[in-house]
């Protein structure tokens, strides 16, 4: 019974601490790399942890609070997410919030599939750090032009729908990408390591 309940409270606390550092990042120049209009992301990089050291549940309650952090920037914060709010308040909740959501879910579903089959550990934790990463990208401008794609202000971007995604997944994408993908498996390597070590 006590090795259950320290075990709830060891994980609540982990799952507390990388909210707070989501919090923390979100509002801080840690969390965003802002160029123009647009903002290139490093909180994927918690959620991605969170889900390959706890789980994709757990993976999914951090991209929610990404995602609750991406709507508060709406109200003011951000130039991008405050024009869209004011568009249409609903699709924006939803923007915010299901793509970061799907980011622990499907770094932490790939992970476990991978575990399954013995492959290198680096390699395995680099798929679910860039799946996470793709899985921001992907959903995000895919719900963005699914939503807000008809409004004037996202047809300012391009001449058509190609222009568009040009300038929407461009360098920002690639750096979200490769920086998750990096700092992700390094730091979930070592938390393992750690994790380990204390249980022995």
């Amino acid at each position: 019974m006590k090795t259950n309940n320290r075990s709830k409270t060891l994980h609540l606390t982990q799952l507390s601490m990388l909210s707070a550092i989501i919090i923390i990042m979100a509002f801080t120049s840690l969390g965003y790399l802002k160029i123009g209009p647009l903002s290139i992301t490093f909180l994927t990089i918690p959620v991605v942890l969170g889900a390959m050291i706890m789980g994709p549940i757990d993976g999914a309650i951090l991209g929610a609070v990404f995602g609750a952090t991406s709507f508060a920037q709406c109200f003011g914060l951000d130039v991008f997410g405050t024009t869209l709010l004011a568009i249409n308040p609903i699709f924006t909740f939803i923007l915010c919030f299901v793509p970061r959501i799907l980011i622990g879910l499907f770094s932490g579903y790939v992970l476990m599939g991978l575990e399954k089959i013995h492959t290198n550990q680096t390699l395995k934790y680099g798929i679910s750090a860039l799946t996470g990463a793709l899985t921001n990208t992907i959903f995000f401008v895919g719900f963005l032009l699914l939503l807000f794609g008809q409004t004037d202000y996202i047809q300012s971007f391009g001449e058509n729908i190609f222009a568009i995604i040009g300038i929407l997944v461009t360098t920002n994408s690639l750096i979200e990408a490769v920086v998750c993908t990096a700092i992700g498996t390094i730091l979930a390597k070592a938390c393992i390591v750690f994790i380990k070590r204390r249980d022995n």
